[in-house]
């Protein structure tokens, strides 16, 4: 990509230039004159002549743009008259980020930092929608789209809740009780993991005042108290630094090693399982990796979930852990 959004914007002022029919076929002067006048500041011959060749051959701009220099005239134009720089076709990885960003937005309308951007929001969902679906009709990418995420209605008036510093009241419906249960909650943070989102917070109920996880899809009912709590330090990078998912527990991390066979260590390494992963040992035999993490339910599920790929060396407490898992499923094949 451009190195800077001044090359951004130059490429989209050549490009206009270039397609005006309004306007003769433009010499470099012309272009020079022109990008000069919309970016509000004198463009040099260098520079103008590096982007139009950059328009026609930098692989990562991949724009591959026909600009032809007609010797006669002593002017630029594009051999195809249809093309332009907006039309490039978007990556496949590009137009899967965008899918995730716009069906993670549509779900917060309601919010006022929403609602504030909402037109463009619409405008590039419609772009969006159109780019996909051309390229499923080709067969070339087919996206499953995230479904609505459950105990999203309630994150604008736990927003509100938080930036006042109000105590909210919940009944939460946890998957090992029979009836919902009511908490006084000082809301401190919101976080989404694995299309769930989670209010961490603290109880007022639960004895010593511990921070507590709430999945806002247990959240029966959310009612205002009228009641505020003084501001708490709460970080949530210090707080969750040492957890891979959701599940934050009072114990130190520990140091974790696992090994890897090759063929999985490639994508281990190319998606770390957490930030304080570091390679140990990487040859033929193995992908040897520490890391420095709280034993949690999501760091044995993500383990779990490595199969036979996977092999745990330290601590002796989660492999132990992983062979009793690993034998009660070779249990219910019998």
């Amino acid at each position: 990509m451009p190195k800077n959004k001044d090359a951004v914007s130059r490429y989209r002022w050549i490009d206009e230039r270039l397609r005006s029919k309004q306007k003769p076929k433009p010499t470099l002067d012309n272009l020079i004159e022109y990008v000069s006048d919309k970016m509000g500041t004198a463009i040099s011959t260098r520079t103008i002549q590096k982007d139009i060749q950059d328009m026609r051959q930098d692989p990562e701009l991949n724009y591959m743009a026909p600009i032809v220099y007609e010797r006669s005239s002593g002017t630029y134009r594009y051999s195809d008259d249809s093309f332009s720089i907006s039309n490039s076709p978007i990556e496949e990885a590009d137009l899967q980020g965008l899918e995730i960003a716009i069906g993670i937005l549509e779900q917060f309308r309601s919010l006022p930092v929403v609602q504030q951007f909402e037109d463009a929001i619409l405008k590039i969902a419609a772009s969006l929608k159109m780019n996909r679906e051309a390229l499923q009709h080709k067969g070339l990418i087919k996206f499953t789209r995230a479904s609505h995420y459950k105990g999203a209605e309630h994150i604008p008036e736990i927003v509100d809740a938080i930036k006042n510093l109000e105590v909210i009241r919940i009944a939460y419906q946890s998957f090992d009780r029979d009836e919902p249960k009511e908490h006084w909650v000082e809301p401190y943070h919101l976080r989404e993991y694995q299309h769930r989102f989670y209010l961490i917070g603290k109880s007022q109920k639960t004895r010593g005042g511990a921070v507590v996880t709430f999945a806002l899809d247990r959240v029966v009912k959310l009612w205002p108290t009228n009641k505020h709590f003084d501001e708490k330090n709460f970080d949530e990078a210090s707080y969750f630094q040492h957890a891979v998912g959701i599940t934050v527990h009072d114990g130190d991390p520990e140091n974790v090693l696992l090994s890897f066979t090759p063929r999985q260590g490639k994508y281990i390494k190319s998606q770390p399982i957490h930030t304080s992963q570091e390679i140990v040992e990487d040859n033929s035999d193995e992908c040897r990796i520490s890391l420095n993490v709280v034993i949690n339910p999501e760091l044995t599920m993500t383990l779990l979930s490595y199969g036979a790929q996977v092999k745990v060396l330290k601590p002796a407490h989660l492999a132990k852990k992983m062979a009793e898992e690993a034998k009660a499923m070779a249990a219910l094949y019998k």
